[in-house]
């Protein structure tokens, strides 16, 4: 028969304790209240790397938050300007303009109170917090127009003082737009000792940057072909915005009235898949630029400016508009575009679209409308144009001007030297700068230079070419055209551009 004494084992009595301690422990703490204090379980935007189209970052909460608190006690060092709101226990804040490019920041957060501390009458407040990113370098690419590295495609990390020869010394470098995680360059190029202008090949290279930070990044200076000129002739071409299309117009060598514009996904992963050209059917056309949205290509057709899909049967165009002959620009968003109607009496005339149909007239001039590009930190429109200067002698004298796109009012920011038409602009992704390149032309070439002869647009010889930086004030200060003052860049260089 079992006796009172042996009725609990040794494991029974280790577990009794147990659960009498913890009860004593639960009932401890329904006593004290709830004394957690909350705390930022995730910021989006941690340790990570990002660029101008990244416009915003969420906060996530262990607990629902009193929103004028955290609004109130949010701090970022160096300061940027946004917009909060909230979605239940996140906080998202919004950049008001692009985070300026080659700068760390620091979030911090202290004195926040959750949701519920007030009705209790406590002060809870949240756990310190503080997390960090920051922006990409400032990076410029051009065109080598030294002895060194001519006809060389070269990155120059402004933010590090760092040159890069990104392409070999056998390909003299034509035009390049960069992919927009800044990874890749697509370029035209001739080779070496091939004096036609029209045999271009194009390919990609890589920067050596990562496209993702969680990718690592390929080696700098890797050349890929892409298209070749067996059969056609690779012309004009443009990148779409998401990097997955390119755009190209060729002709072909043994049928001189045949080109057309083709279009080819591009992908970026790493895969056996044979990219391959497929041509839009469509009328003939000029001049041609991707939408924002990377969907459509805006080509001047005939007496007008028509958008065509990018897919293979593109005959009918999704919109026409038979006043303008040529476009100038998009805004980052898709919602507005700059084209340029040509007038019976010999000038050309600059409109702004909007999506809306509303199509205003901009400027009017009797020169030439060289480039413009829409801003991405504030409404305004950057314009490369020329004006004619009087004399019997016909000469063209470049000059720089903001538009205000809200006041539509026109401010000179520079001229340059006349008879200086090939003149390249890029406007910085943050906007706080702009590129521009001041060619010096070569008036007797001679034999031993025509390897690598480098050419302007117009096919122009080039002796050399210096690189300038201008900085940008917003242009709603009085003081800021006053005070630009363009930086010489020790660049020896050409059609700069900047990495996005």
């Amino acid at each position: 028969m079992t006796t009172s004494k042996t009725f609990f084992q040794p494991l029974d009595r280790v577990a009794i304790g147990l659960i009498i301690i913890l009860s004593l422990l639960i009932g401890l703490l329904m006593l004290q209240g709830d004394a957690v204090k909350p705390s930022v379980r995730h910021f989006s935007w941690q340790n990570q790397e990002i660029a101008a189209d990244d416009t915003s970052f969420t906060l996530s909460f262990s607990r629902p938050m009193d929103s004028k608190s955290v609004e109130d006690n949010i701090k970022i060092d160096p300061p940027l300007a946004g917009k909060v709101s909230w979605a239940g226990r996140r906080m998202v804040y919004t950049l008001l303009t692009p985070a300026p490019y080659g700068t760390t920041y620091k979030v911090q957060l202290q004195g926040a109170r959750d949701k519920f501390s007030q009705k209790e009458g406590t002060n809870r407040q949240i756990q310190p917090f503080t997390g960090s990113f920051r922006t990409r370098d400032r990076i410029i690419l051009y065109i080598g127009a030294d002895q060194q590295n001519k006809g060389q495609l070269i990155l120059y990390n402004l933010s590090q003082e760092r040159k890069m020869v990104l392409t070999p010394k056998d390909l003299v470098v034509m035009d390049f737009k960069p992919f927009p995680n800044g990874d890749k360059i697509l370029f035209s190029a001739r080779k070496v000792g091939n004096q036609d202008l029209l045999s271009t090949q194009i390919y990609t290279v890589t920067t050596g940057i990562s496209a993702t930070s969680q990718k690592p990044a390929e080696a700098l200076g890797k050349v890929d072909l892409l298209l070749d000129n067996k059969e056609y002739q690779n012309l004009k071409f443009d990148l779409s915005p998401d990097g997955k299309t390119l755009v190209i117009q060729r002709g072909k060598k043994d049928e001189p009235g045949d080109f057309g514009l083709w279009f080819m996904p591009l992908n970026n992963e790493s895969s056996q898949e044979k990219l391959t050209p497929k041509r839009l059917k469509s009328q003939p056309g000029g001049d041609f630029m991707i939408t924002p949205d990377s969907q459509e290509v805006a080509i001047a057709q005939g007496q007008g400016i028509g958008l065509l899909p990018l897919q293979a049967d593109a005959s009918k165009p999704r919109d026409f508009f038979p006043e303008f002959g040529l476009v100038e620009a998009f805004s980052q968003d898709g919602l507005q575009a700059v084209m340029v109607k040509f007038n019976p009496d010999s000038t050309r005339e600059l409109f702004l679209l909007r999506n809306q149909g509303v199509q205003k007239p901009l400027l009017r001039t009797k020169g030439s409308i060289l480039s413009c590009q829409f801003d991405t930190a504030s409404p305004t429109l950057y314009c490369l144009l020329t004006q004619l200067l009087p004399g019997e002698l016909y000469q063209e004298q470049p000059y720089l001007v903001a538009i205000d796109l809200k006041s539509m009012q026109q401010k000179p920011l520079l001229v340059l030297p006349p008879d200086q038409r090939n003149v390249h602009m890029s406007l910085a992704p943050d906007g706080l700068g702009l590129l521009l390149d001041q060619v010096v032309p070569q008036t007797t070439p001679t034999d031993s230079s025509q390897a690598n002869m480098l050419t302007t647009d117009e096919g122009q010889p080039i002796a050399t070419s210096s690189l300038w930086l201008i900085p940008l004030l917003p242009i709603s200060d009085p003081s800021a055209v006053n005070e630009i003052k363009p930086q010489q860049l020790p660049l020896v260089g050409f059609h700069p551009r900047w990495l996005p």
